[in-house]
């Protein structure tokens, strides 16, 4: 019998479209994985050095970062200070130039300047290779209040404003605010410092500005005249009292008060020191 030998089917050994198709999909991809790994990679890196958690095991991983890529402070800029000294910030801070940028917790060191007398709050950022951005908002005192003989620096809303006492700028602060005096004159005083604002021929001549009663002010100007401001009605009162500034010159002569509590005249007393004749406690009409 006639031995058939045995050839292989060259046809039935030849890959299929699909087998070839998946391998060239294959060797497309692997570049494309290694690509994306490497940009996961960079991607974690980067939040980990830039990430401004306390967390224990992320300082750790900042810390050996730290120690292998060779990232130093170059540059420390800061901005939004006013009342507040560059050396004042970068002593809280504690950050030098030559340190480990990636060392540097920027959640702690906005922590750390939060703490100052003047800022209300800061923001820190780390910028590579080498720059450190710190940015404060400060709480701007916007008048003195003398209560129970101690004189305390305030914002607008009425809060204390931390100060270090009468030296550097909370001196130049407490010199040219202004001072109210007596209780809630520190939640009360933003309203009237406003109104005065629109009659500066009266404001500049104010030095204290006093709470009676929680309810009205008055006004001690620097000659020593005191005017008697009537409750919630301070606008109409410092109008009037401009024009009899402009007509008569009231606030040049010399009287002792001014009462404005009446809203149709005011009464006007002299100093009891004087001999000569001046305004005598009379009653002037307004009809303005």
């Amino acid at each position: 019998m006639p031995h058939l030998s045995q050839h292989p089917n060259h046809l039935n050994d030849r890959p299929s479209r699909l087998t070839l198709f998946m391998r060239r999909q294959k060797r497309m991809l692997q570049p494309l994985a290694i690509l994306l790994l490497l940009c996961g990679l960079i991607a974690g890196g980067a939040y980990i050095l830039l990430s401004s958690s306390e967390d224990i095991p992320m300082i750790a991983l900042r810390d050996k970062l730290g120690n292998l890529l060779p990232f130093h402070v170059s540059n420390i800029s800061i901005h939004g200070n006013t009342l507040t000294s560059d050396d004042e910030i970068l002593q809280a801070a504690n950050i030098h130039k030559g340190d480990s940028i990636l060392k540097i917790s920027v959640e702690g060191v906005r922590k750390k300047i939060d703490t100052l007398p003047f800022i209300d709050h800061s923001v820190v950022e780390r910028h590579l290779p080498g720059s450190i951005i710190i940015t404060v908002i400060e709480r701007s005192p916007y008048a003195v209040w003398q209560h129970d003989r101690h004189f305390m620096l305030i914002d607008r809303s009425g809060k204390i404003v931390a100060d270090k006492g009468m030296t550097g700028k909370d001196a130049q602060a407490y010199m040219r605010l202004p001072l109210v005096v007596g209780n809630d004159a520190n939640t009360a005083a933003a309203d009237l410092i406003d109104t005065l604002a629109n009659f500066p021929e009266i404001k500049d001549r104010v030095v204290a500005a006093i709470r009676i009663g929680e309810r009205r002010w008055n006004l001690q100007l620097r000659d020593g005249t005191t005017i008697y401001l009537p409750e919630a009605e301070e606008q109409a009162a410092l109008k009037r009292l401009t024009d009899f500034q402009n007509t008569i010159k009231l606030l040049d002569r010399p009287v002792s008060v001014i009462d404005m509590r009446l809203p149709d005249r005011l009464i006007i007393r002299q100093h009891s020191s004087l001999t000569f004749p001046v305004l005598k406690s009379v009653k002037l009409a307004y009809n303005g």
